[in-house]
């Protein structure tokens, strides 16, 4: 909603919003971008006598100001509705769908059109720091009044608004959809992997015939989803041989891509992790649709800063490197994990050739992980952390942190007192360590806090 926000302005309207603890950096960006921001959601807010309410999917049946809009019949819609109609309306969109990884592939895909001179639009769920925001509506090189014909999404599978269930992807149409992975997730709206299964079908659909599909080839949820019908031109990707695009790895996080089993270019960059590989194979196919040599691609992603909030490198003290990382499923909370394990060229627990342990300081806030509905899965996917911190109470999790990690023994603890974990990760910490911390939300500002502790 911020980066709908900032486009919105962008498009020359004159643009307010609210919403309940806005936390950076989507905050700083609103603030830079000179959109007053409301806190609360007070029914006096009406006094100001929008055009019209873009309401998000957060706010529900029950919020004072969406009973006054409702009572009075003010004008109304979804955010995804309103892009669909008013912003991609005639565009070559690229929509990134998927459980994991979507910012970082939208961001990617952004980066490879940018640097192919497309200046794309985009609207991304964080901010990439090539870009510095998160939305824009095209690029400042093709020159004042001049629109690009690309624009960017990052798709996501949530409910559109309170008035909408379908997924907000459905509103996109896309010409070019990545499908990146589809797991199990958002508990709250959905029952089980099927019921997203048949949302990312009704993405399918809506892609044309003309357009095409870029596929995880190694996921059978995927699969399924295609094998229900499929109108478009498909192509896989996957680290492991049999998919179109695929990849040999290397020690020094360089990769080579294969295109159809041919080597087609090598990709030098920072990011880690298998995951992060993939997400690149991905952005190049769906680049490729465009227009943009594999080579040509490969070659952008050597200069991708990647997203904030994306293992961003929050400070260094002492030794001990602090990073702020999003992940807050089991399956993005490993990958995490096992990507910094192999920066660190760590074969096994507490042994890098660059000295230091990992330390996992964990939040289950997301609206799945307070369902429980992966609480039994959290032990596996902390396996390759040497000590665990996690956070949350049983009041406000409905189920026991404590008894969720036991598994992991003498490594893992867990607490509901901000202040007290920050001490225990500063007691623990040594010179070396690397301290990675998994939050979808603001954490209570724990990052400052650990180096102001790591500090002193």
């Amino acid at each position: 909603m911020g980066g709908l926000a900032v486009l919105a302005k962008e498009a020359g309207h004159r643009v307010t919003g609210c919403d309940a603890n806005v936390y950076p950096p989507m905050s700083t960006q609103l603030e830079a971008q000179g959109i007053e921001l409301i806190d609360g959601y007070d029914p006096q807010q009406t006094r100001l006598q929008p055009d019209l309410y873009v309401i998000g999917n957060v706010v529900a049946r029950g919020n004072a100001l969406v009973e006054e809009i409702l009572n009075r019949s003010l004008p109304y819609v979804s955010g995804p509705q309103w892009i669909g109609e008013h912003i991609l309306r005639n565009k070559w969109v690229l929509a990134v769908a998927g459980t994991h990884g979507k910012t970082t592939t939208a961001a990617m895909l952004a980066w490879i059109l940018e640097d192919a001179g497309y200046a794309p639009g985009f609207l991304i769920g964080g901010v990439p720091m090539n870009f510095g925001i998160s939305a824009r509506l095209t690029g400042p090189n093709l020159g004042k009044g001049v629109d690009s014909d690309f624009f960017v999404i990052e798709a996501d599978e949530y409910d559109t608004a309170f008035f909408d269930k379908r997924s907000k992807f459905v509103h996109y149409h896309a010409k070019t959809a990545i499908l990146n992975n589809l797991e199990y997730d958002h508990a709250d709206i959905f029952p089980d992997l099927g019921a997203i299964e048949t949302q990312f079908h009704h993405l399918v659909r809506t892609v044309p015939g003309i357009g095409r599909l870029i596929v995880n080839g190694e996921q059978a949820s995927l699969t399924r989803v295609l094998a229900r019908g499929c109108w478009s031109e498909h192509e896989s990707f996957g680290a492991a041989d049999g998919t179109a695009w695929a990849m040999t790895e290397h020690d020094d996080g360089s990769f080579d891509v294969l295109f159809y089993g041919d080597k087609a270019a090598t990709v030098h960059w920072n990011l880690t992790g298998t995951h992060n590989r993939c997400n690149a194979l991905a952005a190049l196919a769906a680049a490729r649709h465009v227009g943009v040599p594999i080579a040509q691609g490969a070659a952008a992603l050597a200069s991708f800063d990647s997203v904030k909030r994306r293992m961003e490198v929050r400070g260094v003290v002492n030794g001990i490197t602090v990073y702020d990382d999003f992940a807050h499923h089991p399956t993005a909370i490993a990958t995490t994990v096992q990507g910094l394990r192999q920066k660190l060229g760590v074969s096994k627990l507490g042994v890098s050739k660059l000295g230091g342990r990992i330390l996992a300081v964990l939040e289950p806030r997301s609206n799945t992980m307070k369902l429980g509905a992966m609480k039994d899965a959290l032990p596996g996917s902390l396996v390759d952390a040497d000590l665990v911190f996690g956070f949350g109470s049983i009041d406000a999790l409905g189920w026991s942190l404590a008894d969720a990690l036991a598994p992991l023994g003498a490594r893992a603890r867990s607490f509901d007192d901000i202040d007290a974990l920050v001490h225990a990760i500063a007691a623990q910490a040594l010179p070396g360590d690397q301290i990675v911390i998994m939050s979808n939300g603001g954490f209570q500002g724990i990052h400052q806090k650990i180096l102001q502790a790591l500090a002193q």
